[in-house]
């Protein structure tokens, strides 16, 4: 397999003209909205589906009542002020997704940068949302499948790169091991440095300082940098939905 790596999100518009129909996308959105679509289903949730906008997101419940919509801006949930007068079920942290509330359910995510690369993955063979959560489930069955490329797209933050979702990508990276790209080394090494305290390096991120700052998100770091808690795939489907694999 050959291993390319995108760091920022300014990339992404670039996709549109790639060729991906031999590429798997894995994209990692690790402060939060990965994480949380993992924990999610994990906890029994029927599908994820990622959209872009805010409007979307309330478009599809005026279609189907019976979705649940969770969301963010700038790290906090979306309000009726933003939506339309509709309150969002969710935010965006993965300890909000119990099983009591999200089993069997499908669920409607906008968020500020995950979504959208999930969206922007479009064209691909297939579509991955990647965790430190489920990391070796995702390497083990990249493995078995044998893709021609593998693509780890990191969501970052507005336009510029998210160190969590690097070091992720570079965690991905080390256990895949095969021909990789510069930008894909870059990610591997930054793992590297960190791996021996890698809660720490996500804490000191920017995203995680800004967790921090905020009492009720705070615990959100922590428990986006366990690793291997879940043994799951979460694949997109030709609908554009996440499931669980």
């Amino acid at each position: 397999m050959k291993i390319d790596t995108l760091l920022s999100p300014q990339e992404l518009p670039a996709l549109a003209h790639r060729e991906l129909s031999g590429t798997a996308c894995v994209v990692f959105d690790i402060l939060r909205a990965t994480s949380t679509f993992v924990t999610a289903l994990h906890h029994g949730a029927e599908a994820i589906i990622p959209v872009s906008e805010i409007a979307e997101a309330v478009a599809l419940r005026q279609q189907q009542s019976d979705v649940l919509l969770a969301g963010e801006r700038d790290g906090v949930r979306i309000r009726a002020a933003q939506s339309g007068g509709v309150d969002f079920d969710f935010g965006n942290s993965p300890r909000e997704f119990t099983p009591d509330k999200v089993r069997g359910k499908t669920i409607v995510s906008t968020t500020t940068n995950g979504t959208r690369a999930l969206r922007a993955c479009g064209d691909a063979k297939m579509i991955l949302a990647g965790s430190f959560l489920n990391l070796s489930a995702t390497a083990k069955f990249l493995t078995k499948l044998q893709p021609e490329e593998v693509l780890l797209v990191c969501a970052g933050t507005g336009e510029g790169v998210a160190l969590e979702d690097v070091l992720a990508a570079g965690a991905l990276a080390e256990l895949l091991a095969d021909e990789q790209s510069d930008s894909t080394q870059v990610a591997r090494q930054s793992f590297l440095r960190s791996k021996l305290d890698l809660a720490a390096a996500i804490a000191s991120s920017t995203n995680g300082r800004r967790l921090f700052g905020i009492p009720e998100l705070r615990a959100d770091v922590a428990f986006c940098s366990q690793r291997d808690v879940f043994n799951l795939i979460a694949l997109m489907d030709a609908g554009g939905s996440l499931r669980r694999m």
